[in-house]
């Protein structure tokens, strides 16, 4: 019966993250700096406020948008924050993690042939989505302007069937963001086209160095700004994003919503209202650790000779793999991963355009940090790099 499948999806290919965390995972010793999970617990309060939930019963479906008070405090969360402003009753809706949201924002947004311009190297996530809904995914080139899709690059390609545009700062897989002005730059060249501009700023509270900026104060009326706890409040495995859109288009989104999944988990939505309420500064523990692993894993990147981009958030480095080393990304990290026991991820796995990189996440200890990182070393200098 496979035949019979939908063709759209039987073309879609399982994350290169996951496929190759699978195949180096059950090799003894590895040191994985991989997946971009934080390695911080969930913080106690908002534990409690999870199994509270429990206790009282609170086990039943929510409003579709999500329970009432939990995104009221998501508005006065972003308000404070990022100077954001939605309404809890119709401009925010509570979905099953950032996964959901884009793929609900999405699928509200696209029409067959709708082209949709994502930075390259970019997070893998969303191009199968767009082909799922018989989108044209378009990467946008921003190797040679700091991984950065500023208004310069963003321009040249920009078509008459442009539907949306992807900006996911900070980033993953290359940790920059955009400041303030460039967002502007880009909001004043995308206002009154029919275009619309998906935000995803779920690392918008691992950003080290300057506030984080978000292009929905610049250009309300066309962006939806998805966002969530999983990075922010280590949070993964609760599964609580949310999208926020003007009026018009949340009552679409929520649609999408109700016929997907009709609402995110009373539990954990409960466990996000206290993280919301009197969880406004738990990330900032983390930031300032993440910030020093930053500052450490940079610097030996540096004294290896590796051309690499200073990220300002997120935990992850793109580094390029040496011209000398005459392997694919994806062999590189296999062959480092068989030598070595530390395992990196393909920049192959994150489009074309990350190709002859590798991704290494710094949401690990520092003893893991300064392990993985002495058997990359050894790894370049077998392969006569150092």
């Amino acid at each position: 019966m496979e035949q019979y499948l939908n063709e759209n999806v039987k073309n879609i290919q399982i994350s290169g993250i996951r496929k190759f965390f699978n195949m180096v995972s059950g090799i003894e010793g590895m040191i994985s700096l991989t997946i971009g999970q934080p390695d911080f617990p969930t913080p106690d309060h908002i534990k409690k406020a999870g199994m509270n939930a429990i206790q009282e019963n609170f086990t039943v479906y929510t409003h579709n948008a999500g329970y009432l008070p939990l995104r009221q405090a998501i508005s006065h969360y972003v308000h404070k924050k990022y100077n954001l402003t939605y309404s809890p009753e119709s401009e925010i809706i509570v979905t099953i993690g950032a996964s959901e949201a884009i793929d609900v924002a999405l699928r509200t947004v696209l029409c067959t042939g709708d082209e949709v311009i994502l930075p390259g190297p970019v997070y893998p996530g969303y191009e199968p989505i767009i082909r799922m809904c018989q989108g044209v995914p378009v990467f946008a080139d921003t190797r040679d302007n700091q991984f950065k899709l500023t208004k310069d690059v963003l321009e040249k390609y920009v078509t008459a069937n442009t539907k949306c545009v992807i900006l996911p700062y900070p980033s993953n897989p290359t940790g920059v963001s955009l400041t303030e002005d460039e967002l502007k730059e880009i909001a004043l060249f995308l206002k009154d086209k029919p275009i619309f501009v998906i935000a995803d700023e779920i690392y918008s509270e691992l950003l080290y160095d300057r506030p984080h900026a978000s292009i929905g104060r610049f250009l309300r009326e066309q962006t939806i700004v998805i966002n969530g706890l999983s990075k922010s409040h280590s949070m993964t495995g609760w599964r609580i994003g949310f999208l926020m859109a003007p009026e018009n288009i949340a009552q679409h989104l929520l649609k999408v919503h109700q016929y997907n999944v009709s609402c995110a988990s009373s539990i954990s939505q409960m466990a996000a209202l206290e993280a919301y309420t009197n969880g406004e500064e738990d990330s900032a523990a983390m930031r300032e650790e993440y910030k020093k692993r930053r500052a450490y894993v940079y610097e030996r990147l540096e004294s290896f000779g590796l051309e690499v981009v200073r990220p300002d958030g997120a935990f992850y480095f793109f580094v390029k793999i040496p011209d000398a080393i005459k392997l694919d990304s994806f062999d590189f990290c296999l062959q480092l991963a068989r030598e070595q026991k530390v395992a990196l991820v393909p920049g192959s796995a994150f489009s074309h355009y990350g190709e002859g990189y590798f991704r290494l996440s710094y949401a690990a200890s520092m003893k893991e940090l300064e392990e993985g990182l002495n058997r990359l070393e050894n790894f370049l200098k077998s392969k006569h790099i150092l």
